[in-house]
């Protein structure tokens, strides 16, 4: 019995007709819970009574997770259980949870402190990664990719590092402090471009545009890494449904 509600809750592993129905609801029901975040009147009747259907539904969610939680983590055994609940997608659920929970819980007056928890219910948004394939695939490519994206994050904070030292030293007036070098040195990276800090001298505007057309290359590469992996990931994915 266990065994199955895991196949039914776990995205990556059913794929019955059942399985793509509680997938697609689910998914249904977090952009629905998400409506009232686009109001700033979140507390009329239709709207609380969406939150309170859909926090029903992520508790059972996560109550159902968390007792196929062996099946999730086999290799911790028995201590799946205790370990489950620190995973990361288990701390998204409790997070979305955690804001209605708190805001029902008005008589306790401890527990109107943690309304500002309501702010997380975007988090929800997260959920949707465990209930669509697509996603599902990027996460791994993202997980396989590790090694040459943390290369290239490191490359990109040396640069905005590198570029806001330079930049401080040749035009010091511009800059009240580094981190509005910093700031700068990230804007002209992205080229963004927001132009509320901008160099005012000959040399610092030729710093700015070195900055730039580097910048244009750094950007790219994570794009090229991961469509290069996703691309290996459709493949293998292709190759496992023509088997």
């Amino acid at each position: 019995m266990r065994k199955k509600l895991f196949i039914l809750v776990d995205q990556s592993v059913g794929d019955g007709l059942t399985d793509k129905i509680y997938d697609f609801s689910m998914m249904f029901i977090i952009l629905i819970s998400l409506i009232p975040l686009a109001f700033k009147d979140s507390q009329t009747p239709l709207f609380v009574l969406i939150d309170r259907v859909a926090v029903t539904v992520f508790i059972t969610d996560y109550l159902l997770r968390w007792l196929t939680a062996d099946y999730a983590l086999p290799q911790r055994g028995r201590l799946s259980f205790l370990f489950y609940p620190f995973t990361p997608m288990a701390i998204v659920d409790l997070l979305c949870i955690l804001p209605s929970v708190t805001a029902l819980s008005s008589g306790f007056r401890i527990l109107k402190i943690l309304r500002l928890l309501r702010t997380m219910r975007v988090l929800r948004v997260f959920k949707l990664l465990r209930y669509s394939k697509s996603f599902v695939m990027i996460i791994n490519v993202l997980r396989k990719q590790k090694e040459p994206l943390l290369a290239v994050a490191s490359l990109a904070i040396g640069y905005v590092v590198l570029s806001a030292l330079i930049i401080f030293n040749v035009e010091p007036d511009s800059f009240e402090n580094f981190f509005e070098a910093i700031y700068w040195a990230t804007v002209s990276l992205t080229t963004v471009g927001y132009g509320d800090i901008y160099p005012v001298t000959t040399i610092g505007r030729w710093v700015t545009m070195i900055s730039a057309v580097l910048g244009i290359a750094i950007v790219a590469l994570p794009a090229g890494i991961i469509t290069a992996g996703y691309m290996n990931e459709l493949n293998s994915l292709n190759k496992k449904e023509e088997d």
